[in-house]
């Protein structure tokens, strides 16, 4: 709902991609121990969250399913030993139509929501994003939704300045990324300094993991955006290829 830097990079983020076929989304909010696929004609737009202003509660965002590509998201991961399945009654969390609302604001781009398994390793998330990577030849945006600093005990609510902390570890991961070091970030969490409290559970920094997995053939990392709230969440965008 704000007008600040972030929304407006995300706003005009939508018209500077080619505007892809469908958008194949990894949420943090949405966790399971399975690998869940969205299998539903319409979304119904799910309000996971609490203590905000009442107009946050009345967006909606009508985006379309697309169930040939969730059978062909299932066919994929079962190519590569991958086990899932397909969900077809949840509606869309905050991680996914909070960014898609403001980057495709028609709703004109078919969505197809990935669950995050918390409890895989970070060479396992790689692995499922690299199972996508035919995706991208068809002309899918491979987004993985979550924060790379994310802990809600250490927001500091009137901070207007980052902590040191957790622009340490952003610039830490930053410098893998744009080497590809696939080493230190499935080693992340013994040698990413100030990795305890930028990341006290990985559900929000396995999406990254995901959407670089996807672009494995390329691997080719670009920092797009980045900035801080409440003294320590990341609000950060890179572009994989």
């Amino acid at each position: 709902m704000e007008d600040n830097a972030y929304t407006r990079f995300l706003k005009t983020l939508g018209s500077k991609l080619p505007k892809p076929k469908a958008a194949v989304l990894f949420s943090a909010h949405w966790e399971s121990r399975v690998q869940m696929i969205s299998a539903v004609p319409e979304y119904e737009t799910i309000h996971d969250f609490f203590g905000f202003p009442d107009p946050l509660y009345e967006i909606t965002y009508p985006a379309k399913g697309d169930i040939a590509l969730s059978l062909q998201i299932e066919r994929l991961f079962a190519d590569e030993g991958i086990s899932s399945v397909l969900d077809d009654r949840r509606g869309l969390d905050h991680g996914a139509w909070s960014l898609l609302r403001l980057m495709y604001p028609e709703a004109d781009v078919p969505v197809a929501a990935l669950s995050v398994n918390p409890r895989l390793t970070p060479e396992e998330q790689y692995r499922i994003g690299r199972a996508l990577a035919p995706l991208r030849e068809c002309g899918a945006l491979i987004v993985g939704s979550g924060g790379t600093v994310h802990n809600p005990d250490m927001l500091e609510w009137d901070s207007a300045q980052v902590k040191e902390w957790a622009l340490t570890f952003d610039q830490w991961l930053a410098e893998q990324l744009e080497t590809w070091n696939t080493e230190a970030l499935f080693d992340y969490e013994q040698r990413a300094p100030y990795a305890g409290e930028a990341v006290p559970t990985p559900e929000h920094f396995a999406p990254v993991l995901l959407a670089m997995g996807a672009a494995d053939g390329g691997r080719k990392a670009r920092l797009l955006h980045r900035q801080y709230q409440l003294g320590t969440l990341s609000l950060s965008a890179w572009m994989f290829g």
